[in-house]
């Protein structure tokens, strides 16, 4: 598979309403942290997510966090 585009090396920290989402983990998608169907032909696929309550999620901006879909500061050594 090619290497993932790094979208941003800092996290999206984020108010998220209960419900389902998929992550981005390509780093192409327009819509960062989140799935706009540019993955197709790369060899990714989206990460299923569901949030059960409202809460904070500080997503993964740089598609490469060993915790994905959420930052674990990996962008830091990028």
């Amino acid at each position: 598979m090619p290497d993932r585009k790094i979208p941003q090396k800092h996290s999206n920290k984020i108010d998220m309403e209960a419900g389902t989402y998929w992550y981005c983990q390509c780093g192409e998608s327009s819509d960062h942290p989140f799935c706009d169907g540019s993955h197709k032909g790369s060899g990714y696929s989206p990460l299923l997510v569901e949030i059960k309550e409202p809460t904070k999620v500080s997503w993964c901006g740089c598609v490469h966090s060993k915790n994905p879909p959420f930052c674990d500061h990996t962008h830091r050594d990028l």
